[in-house]
């Protein structure tokens, strides 16, 4: 049987919510977020096609996300800060708009995060992910989950892609995106399966 990572992301919070950039801030979940995160689970499972455990799973250690590991019934979930949010560093909790009144045409992607993190650095970061990922993928399936920015950078970093290109991968709260090969070349299989794709009853 083929393995594959698979990356959930964080139910909605209500910064998520409001578009406030959250990095290291630990807000919970709002209880849509609680109701995405259960249901993500149920995806996940469906996705996957197996009760066999995964051979790796890891989480962020915000409460978004471990709570939505919880959530998703992956109780075994070793926590990791190489699996965080973006560090917005100045930017944090404000909105994009809110940004651009002094830095005009400001993204994630394009401009720096005074006192955060660089793209480079968030790449490495991914990077350790994924060559623990890749090496736990002989054994089975791997489940990552984290956060918006950091999951698209590791979507990019998978495919080879510098960091910015993650802005063309969308991924919305609770829901899960698969990653593989094709004959040894890496491959997005599903991108933002929503919580909600499924009929689960």
């Amino acid at each position: 049987m083929t393995s594959h990572v698979y990356l959930l992301r964080h139910g909605q919070t209500e910064w998520s919510e409001t578009g406030r950039h959250t990095g290291r801030t630990d807000v919970p979940l709002t209880e849509a977020g609680v109701q995405q995160a259960r249901r993500a689970g149920a995806v996940l499972a469906r996705l996957r096609g197996t009760d066999r455990p995964a051979a790796l799973v890891l989480a962020s250690p915000r409460q978004r996300a471990w709570r939505t590991a919880e959530l998703a019934g992956l109780h075994d979930a070793e926590r990791t800060e190489d699996l965080g949010e973006w560090h917005y560093g100045d930017y944090e909790g404000l909105t994009t708009p809110q940004i651009r009144e002094t830095v005009p045409g400001w993204t994630v992607w394009s401009h720096p995060t005074p006192g955060g993190e660089t793209a480079e650095q968030v790449r490495e970061r991914a990077g350790r992910v994924l060559d623990r990922a890749r090496k736990a993928l002989v054994s089975g399936d791997v489940v990552l989950v984290g956060h918006g920015h950091f999951s698209r950078v590791l979507v990019a970093t998978w495919l080879g892609l510098p960091p910015s290109e993650g802005v063309h991968f969308g991924l919305d709260p609770g829901g899960t995106t698969v990653l593989g090969d094709e004959r040894g070349d890496p491959q997005v299989r599903r991108l933002n399966v929503p919580a909600w794709e499924f009929d689960l009853g």
